[in-house]
């Protein structure tokens, strides 16, 4: 475990602009906990709505003095139940008013939370009981907890809240209570006080490792209140202001941002993705927190609409298309804030913004007949939304801008709670991360050495900052690979920073594919169960930012051949590697690896949907030490074969 690294004097301080945004915003610098933050927006927010819930039933509407009486009362209940500071709690939920009850009620006590969704495989959330030390459970419903009860008999929990009000009338040796139950004890009970202190452990998030075992992060009550305390510099919400919420609220992403909005008076909307589209236009949030999976589904949403218009009116948005992509590129380099022509001269500079005024013109007159209508189905309320989880494609980058949604794309990991970057208002430079938050370093170091690159030129992306984690629960060996004596964080990812201090991501130096609906993906374990086909002999998953994961394969030529002459059909095979494709590209071959891929991902233990591999091609160049695409160790070198195939995957994605 480490200690908290202070803030070092080289670290990114806070503007003058930064500083006046946050005299706008509710002060907690001095506070040392994240529930001290509930008696301050009773006093100024009291009888605001807090939390809505519209699709639940019945609905769910919590003023900020009812939501602050329920979490006390949570809290004196678990503590009547006999629940002291230091107690580690499962909190195995998902998105609802009372998961922010008990998540708050739990961190009241002075006992350490531990996150997880109930849809996760029953045979994880186990190990992160076992794992975390975990002595109570506070659990989504019933149907959750028949699940585990076997499972839960073998260890040592001692209290199981369910928060549903269903009647906990199980045959089992546990104490069970419902969420009613606990709220009638803590109505009966006066709550203790609990001292806390920024160095606390507030939360355990598990996250997975490349050996795809879980790692309990720790983080702590500095850690959180650290973004609580700079996020203000990137978005200023208010008492009025609505964000609309469907990521997991368990996400350390989601999670720090609903911390941050409800610690300045917001009203927190829930949607999901059955209404999210409706939600938009109902509700008209002012605010959104998303993956760029999400801003895609409103981008094909809206491309679906105009798809169906007729075909004079679709030749004319994208006329207005293309001419507002020019303007917008053009206005890019004049205002310093083209990412493909950051060293532009003062005389491109100057004919970029002629060329921009030229075709204002036509660019607002888009703007009053085509783009005011489009953003209507975003609400026409948006004054941002903001993106992580993954890189946010060009194409969406430049589309949200030319119909100006503004988006604030932001980077961070679990480990940094999660924020360490994020585009500005004032300098939003697409396609890159943005600026540090204050108090927080970025270092691109090269991945051998771990020595300083020239700037501008790639390398591995290190932080050092108040919200980098305190460490992996009982895991030193992982801590200390991840964090030096220094109190560097090691990212995994690669990029670059600009001369004005964006960060560029170019790629990740670590295995994990992290989908476009924010799922982190470790490669090796679907692999291993790939190979296991008779018609597989190399394969490796592809997929970064993508929609789902994609897979190239090396076939074992001799299988293949054996299975096309058991088939009597009349396809040629390669004798060997490095010969023409001749028939591999054939629908009845296509077929065979489809059910093989299905049969293989589908039969690995642990199986999500994500799993399921999409768009594959099948490649006749092993990878080798001989051609560098492999170690001397046998390993793939996923960044030199991607690189090598890049045209490959490209294309066998936008064939989707």
């Amino acid at each position: 475990m480490l200690k908290q690294t202070p803030v070092s004097p080289g670290a990114f301080s806070f503007t003058e602009r930064e500083r006046a945004n946050l005299r706008q915003m509710v002060d907690y610098s001095t506070i040392d906990s994240i529930p001290q933050i509930w008696a301050s927006v009773v006093e100024r927010f009291g009888d605001e709505l807090a939390l809505y819930d519209p699709h639940s039933k019945p609905e769910v509407k919590l003023t900020y003095r009812e939501l602050s009486q329920q979490i006390e009362q949570f809290a004196a209940g678990l503590q009547a139940m006999g629940i002291k500071p230091g107690t580690h709690i499962g909190l195995f939920a998902d998105n609802s008013p009372r998961w922010m009850v008990a998540d708050q009620g739990i961190m009241m006590t002075g006992a350490t939370n531990i996150v997880r969704s109930a849809q996760a495989d029953p045979q994880e959330l186990i190990y992160i009981l076992e794992n975390s030390d975990s002595t109570s459970l506070v659990i989504e419903d019933l149907k959750t907890l028949k699940q585990l009860q076997a499972s839960l008999e073998a260890l040592p929990i001692e209290l199981v809240v369910v928060l549903a009000d269903e009647e906990p009338n199980l045959d089992s040796s546990l104490k069970i209570v419902n969420f009613q139950q606990l709220m009638a004890a803590g109505a009966n009970a006066s709550l203790e006080p609990v001292k806390q202190n920024r160095d606390t452990v507030a939360t355990l998030l598990y996250t997975s490792g490349t050996t795809g075992k879980p790692k309990g992060v720790m983080l702590t009550h500095g850690n959180i209140l650290h973004q609580v305390n700079t996020l203000g510099t990137i978005i200023q919400p208010g008492k009025n202001s609505r964000l609309l919420t469907i990521l997991p609220t368990w996400h350390a992403y989601e999670r720090t941002a609903e911390y941050f909005v409800l610690s300045q008076g917001c009203t927190l909307i829930y949607t999901n993705l059955r209404y999210f589209k409706t939600d938009l236009k109902e509700f008209k949030p002012d605010y959104m927190i998303g993956v760029p999976r999400l801003w895609e589904s409103i981008y094909e949403a809206i491309q679906k609409q105009l798809r169906e218009q007729p075909a004079n009116k679709q030749k004319l948005v994208q006329f207005f298309l293309n001419i507002s992509e020019q303007y917008i590129q053009a206005k890019r380099v004049a205002e310093r804030l083209s990412l493909d022509k950051l060293k532009a001269s003062a005389r491109d500079r100057f004919l970029a913004k002629i060329k921009a005024s030229a075709l204002y013109p036509l660019h607002a007159l888009a703007e009053k007949l085509v783009y005011r209508q489009v953003r209507e189905a975003t609400g026409g309320n948006l004054k941002a939304v903001i993106s992580g989880g993954g890189s946010l494609a060009r194409h969406l980058d430049t589309f949200y801008e030319i119909i100006d949604v503004t988006v604030l794309v932001g980077y961070g990991l679990t480990e940094t709670a999660p924020v360490t970057n994020a585009r500005r208002f004032w300098e939003n430079l697409r396609y890159s991360a943005g600026k540090p938050l204050p108090e927080t370093e970025v270092r691109i170091v090269d991945p051998e050495s771990k020595r300083d690159v020239p700037p501008g030129e790639r390398g591995l992306v290190l932080v050092r900052g108040p919200q980098v984690m305190k460490g992996y629960y009982k895991n030193p060996e992982a801590t200390n690979k991840a964090i030096d004596e220094e109190g560097w964080f090691n990212t995994g990812d690669l990029g670059l920073v600009t001369p004005r201090n964006d960060l560029v991501l170019t790629g990740r130096a670590k295995d994990t594919i992290v989908l476009t609906n924010g799922e982190n993906i470790e490669p090796q374990p679907i692999e291993d169960a790939c190979v296991r086909s008779p018609y597989i002999d190399q394969i490796m998953l592809v997929g970064q930012d993508r929609r789902s994961l994609g897979a190239l394969i090396v076939p074992n030529l001799d299988a293949l051949k054996q299975w096309v002459n058991s088939q009597n059909l009349s396809l040629k095979i390669p004798d060997d590697y490095g010969r023409e494709r001749e028939d591999l590209d054939n629908p009845q071959i296509e077929s065979l690896y489809r059910q093989e891929l299905n049969r293989e991902v589908k039969n690995r233990p642990g199986y999500r949907q994500d799993d399921r591999i999409g768009p594959f091609r099948l490649i006749l160049e092993p990878f080798s030490i001989e051609n560098g695409m492999m170690t001397q160790t046998l390993k793939v070198k996923r960044p030199v074969v991607t690189e090598r195939y890049r045209d490959i995957i490209d294309g066998m994605f936008e064939k989707r």
